[in-house]
């Protein structure tokens, strides 16, 4: 049975308007009680707009309030170890956004706190809840592509909205921590998030903008059962944002595009007149609007899942343990980029499979290994078969 969720928000930039928007939109009792905020000027700013009971400049203040039983983390990455620790001492249930923490020390600690507290713990990784994400994650988890062998996730677009993601030592990096969190995440639940990630591979650079961090960076991941998957990440892409996901499985393919193309497209000379996407350039020319941003950005799916399982004391999809393994992911792969050389990811906890094996098999016809099957132009059937003993490679009309 459903229950009211009392929800105190911390932070009242972008991501928790974001996310009190996709709230309050819906028809649900869930309601933001109470706001945390920096200043109080920011705090009455959003107590006004989304009509909240109470604001608060004292961040433990908020958490322990009484009259609430969620929590939940908008907070620049830097403040999210200080806010997890209060609302785990507070025993509140918490959600907390992308990424987990800064490095994988940092979301370790968060992922202990939690346990030690016993406390509902849900990792707001949206972009693996959009509809169409999701249908396409069962596709494949129901093997209707086979054996996932190769996942690819990019997402780019022209720069975040805040200062201090710019700033390498609050934001913990650049473009790879900000978007290559989603991607390898999206990855993992393609590939299987009980496949244990294994080494990695990156290159990452600042091509356009004066900062420490970077803002491009190409990742590769390859998981022990020898799939593999690959992130592409640019804080300087123009056009807009664009998010897409190719899956390669033995037996199909997945193409996701999901926000440059939506299935909008409108044409104006006079201009739309404000905001169009999250993201977008321009409101003139060829623009791209999106009809439900919430749900298409999977905001909307994320939360059901979350109060969903918090009234049915169940595991969601996300949980700080995710966000754990995919900080311990990105520190691998930043360590690549400073080594020039694939790296081992570490994972001091791992909840996954053991010992998985090699995603490759072999079929074998009439003692002979078949490599591939091909219906020729003539509606002949060639095979390309090998000999286990000799390794001659031949071909074959049936």
């Amino acid at each position: 049975m459903s229950e009211a969720h009392r929800i105190a928000m911390l932070g009242t930039g972008f991501i928790a308007d974001f996310y009190t928007g996709t709230l309050h939109s819906q028809r649900t009792m869930d309601r933001v009680h109470t706001v945390y905020s920096r200043t109080a000027e920011s705090g009455q700013e959003f107590q006004d707009k989304w009509a909240v009971p109470s604001h608060s400049t004292d961040l433990k203040e908020a958490v322990q309030n009484d009259d609430i039983d969620t929590v939940i983390i908008g907070l620049p990455n830097h403040r999210h170890e200080e806010a997890v620790l209060a609302a785990a001492d507070a025993g509140k249930a918490i959600l907390c956004t992308k990424p987990l923490g800064r490095t994988a020390q940092e979301a370790l600690v968060m992922l202990e706190a939690v346990e030690k507290a016993g406390v509902f713990n849900g990792y707001l990784e949206d972009l693996v809840y959009p509809p169409k994400t999701l249908k396409a994650i069962q596709s494949a988890v129901d093997g209707a592509i086979g054996k996932v062998m190769w996942v690819r996730s990019r997402e780019t677009h022209p720069g975040p909205h805040s200062d201090w993601f710019w700033d390498n030592e609050l934001a913990g990096g650049g473009a790879i921590i900000d978007m290559g969190c989603h991607c390898v995440e999206i990855i993992r639940n393609f590939i299987g998030k009980g496949i244990r990630p294994v080494e990695a591979m990156c290159w990452a650079d600042t091509l356009v903008h004066p900062i420490e961090g970077e803002d491009h960076g190409i990742g590769l991941i390859r998981f022990e059962n020898g799939a593999i998957g690959q992130f592409e990440v640019s804080w300087a892409f123009r056009g807009g944002m664009d998010l897409r996901d190719e899956v390669s499985g033995s037996e199909g393919t997945i193409w996701l595009n999901h926000w440059l193309r939506t299935g909008y497209e409108m044409f104006t000379t006079r201009g739309q007149g404000g905001y169009v996407a999250e993201k977008a350039e321009g409101d003139s020319g060829w623009i791209f609007p999106v009809g439900d941003e919430a749900a298409e950005l999977g905001y909307t799916e994320m939360f059901k899942d979350m109060f969903n399982c918090m009234d049915s004391k169940q595991t969601p999809m996300e949980t700080f343990y995710d966000g754990y393994v995919v900080n311990a992911m990105i520190d691998t792969c930043y360590l690549s980029t400073k080594s020039k050389q694939w790296e081992p990811v570490q994972l001091d906890v791992w909840q996954g499979d053991e010992q998985v094996p090699h995603i490759r098999t072999m079929q074998e016809i009439d003692g002979m290994i078949l490599i591939k099957k091909e219906v020729m132009p003539d509606g002949k059937t060639k095979q390309i078969l090998k000999d286990p003993e000799s390794g001659t490679i031949s071909e074959k009309i049936v």
